[in-house]
């Protein structure tokens, strides 16, 4: 019986060529042997597995060859046979692990001045260098500074950030990068039709994923599925033998999400805990499937780390995802991950992310806000209804039928200023007589238009396109007799008188919001143009123009409306960061808009010696 060799140690590159996804190192190396430009020390740095030492050693035989071709060896002279053999005493390996004192250093100092008996150069190779100790660091300076001409260093490491800086001066430094997962399932491909076994893509992406860029530890996992599958290598018994959550499981559980099917998305997860994985596990694994959905929807395909028919599925279902679901899931899934180490019960928060996703799918988008003109639509407090308001309020509807449920009492509360007032006549309360004067006819008159109840309601952004077509300054069949006249007879042409019908459509949304929405309404009177067919707002970060672009077709339809125009309209959005955000409205402000609607607040302010304050 043949000894077992194991499939990293057998099938260990032997040429720059043969390394797998180091070609920016290899082609480096391969042209300083073949124009001579050799250091006297190199640093190899990266992570496990990705080829520091074999590179090392490849080097160490290209440098030493008697008919080295194009920087690589002949493997046919003395120098490389002895080399192959491991009997060449032109290369020296050393562990710094296991000897890294002051002593080992100057043994090996004592070993740099040996002239090599066969070819030009000794090459030192130490891994793990960074195991040495400071003392050692010290004693190795001066001959890795100055060495001998036939003395050449090569120092490897995965944590560079440990060697100290008068170490790293002295050395030309090559950083290894993972290797990647498509180079990683070439590479696992060619061994399996070496040893004669059959694996599907599936297979190999999943053992080529879990490796995490380790070439090492991607044939390691090989080996054990190969004992586990036989000469057969398919994709439901990989992951089974590597104890790994298979593609399927994140396909299946998207799918529940995307319908909104909370109760079998739970079902399925306790199936998975049932398979003994952790929460964890299973979160980050979708956090990372909803990724690369995300990636797979556009351009960045490229940065999805599959090939063959993987890809094409995360295609297939990236085009049933909308962006806004994709977000959404990873920013809960993200936080969530944050969280399950800390979490006494690790079940129920994986449980509550799951939720809250599947209800992500039957949100509706109507509530977009359009935060750049500060529409969060709250009535402030210092908003007083007029004398005709008073015994009418001009409500919504359900507003009305809410209001009518909390009257309870007609006592007067203290608003703050995220809540709406509700003007009601107060019931006459009973007091002691007192002289009739002119001051106490204003204060009765001043009490009976105070609202008695308050409407306690949250803050919520509005969409603004929804604001000015409930209630806005058209009438809405007329409107749309306009645009459909404009449309049959327009097509896709533009109107002659395009830009005066927008001008006067501009006029009447900013004359609207200045008297319902001042604030607003100043905003847009600064930031919004027409020129031609076309209407521009100026806003002040990309953040803002992202906010109206979600909004771009109803404010076209809107201009559309209230202008009739006939033909294409355009919005075009400007980012200028040079806009200031408007200052708070002062006291001053508020006083002269109150004035304005009650002419008769002025006599009282006189009566009773008030100012703005």
């Amino acid at each position: 019986m043949e000894n077992f060799v194991v499939s990293a140690r057998k099938y260990r590159p032997a040429t720059f060529a043969s390394v797998v996804g180091q070609r920016h190192i290899t082609s480096t190396l391969k042209n300083a042997i073949e124009r001579g430009q050799l250091a006297h020390a190199y640093l190899f740095c990266g992570p496990r597995g990705v080829g520091k030492t074999t590179c090392a050693r490849i080097f160490a035989k290209s440098i030493n060859c008697l008919n080295s071709q194009g920087g690589e060896a002949c493997n046919e002279c003395e120098s490389c046979r002895s080399f192959n053999e491991g009997r060449s005493l032109n290369v020296h390996e050393l562990d710094a692990a296991s000897n890294n004192s002051v002593d080992d250093i100057r043994n090996l100092i004592e070993q740099v001045r040996i002239i090599p008996q066969q070819g030009r150069y000794s090459v030192f190779v130490i891994d793990e260098v960074h195991m040495l100790s400071p003392a050692a660091f010290n004693a190795f300076l001066k001959t890795l500074e100055e060495p001998p001409t036939h003395a050449i260093f090569i120092l490897a490491t995965t944590e560079k950030h440990k060697i100290i800086p008068t170490i790293l001066s002295r050395c030309q430094i090559y950083d290894f990068n993972r290797i990647k997962v498509e180079d990683g399932v070439e590479y696992l491909r060619y061994i399996a039709n070496k040893e004669g076994v059959t694996a599907d893509d599936e297979a190999l992406n999943l053992i080529a994923h879990k490796a995490d860029g380790g070439m090492r530890d991607a044939l390691s996992m090989f080996d054990k599925a190969v004992s586990f599958c036989g000469n057969t290598l398919n994709y439901k018994d990989v992951a089974a033998t590597l104890n790994v959550l298979d593609y399927d499981t994140y396909f299946s559980v998207t799918e529940l999400l995307l319908s909104g099917n909370y109760i079998d998305t739970l079902i399925r997860f306790d199936e998975v805990l049932s398979r003994g994985f952790s929460p964890q596990v299973f979160i980050s694994g979708l956090n990372a499937h909803m990724r690369d959905l995300l990636m797979a929807k556009g351009p960045a395909i490229s940065l999805v780390e599959f090939t063959g028919t993987l890809v094409e599925r995360y295609k297939a279902q990236a085009t049933k995802c909308d962006e806004a679901f994709l977000f959404g899931a990873i920013s809960l899934l993200t936080e969530a991950d944050g969280k399950i180490r800390q979490s006494s019960n690790q079940r129920l928060l994986v449980e509550l992310g799951l939720m809250k996703i599947a209800g992500l799918s039957q949100k509706k988008n109507e509530d977009v806000g359009f935060e750049c003109f500060d529409t969060s639509f709250s009535l402030p407090d210092f908003v007083q209804p007029t004398p005709q308001q008073a015994t009418t309020p001009t409500v919504a509807p359900k507003v009305e039928e809410q209001v009518q449920r909390e009257v309870v009492a007609p006592r007067v509360e203290t608003t703050p200023q995220s809540e709406v007032k509700i003007a009601t006549p107060a019931p006459s309360v009973a007091s002691t007589p007192a002289p009739a004067t002119e001051a106490t006819e204003v204060k009765k008159q001043t009490e009976q238009r105070r609202p008695a109840t308050t409407l306690r309601t949250q803050t919520k952004r509005i969409s603004l396109t929804n604001m000015l077509n409930s209630d806005g300054p058209i009438n809405a069949k007329s409107a749309e007799e306009q645009s459909e006249k404009g449309e049959a007879n327009g097509g896709i042409e533009i109107d002659p008188q395009c830009e005066e019908r927008l001008t006067l459509a501009r006029d009447k949304i900013v004359e609207y919001l200045l008297q319902h929405r001042p604030r607003i309404g100043s905003r847009f009177e600064e930031s919004m143009t027409v020129e031609g067919n076309v209407v521009k707002i100026e806003v002040q970060s990309q953040e803002l123009f992202a906010e109206i672009m979600q909004q771009k077709s109803d404010l076209q339809k809107l201009f559309s409306k209230l202008s009739g125009a006939k033909g294409y309209i355009d919005l075009e959005v400007i980012v200028n960061e040079q806009i200031k955000v408007a200052r708070p409205i002062t006291l001053e402000d508020r006083l002269q808009h109150l004035l304005a609607r009650n002419e008769r607040l002025s006599e009282m302010l006189e009566v009773l010696g008030l100012d703005a304050e």
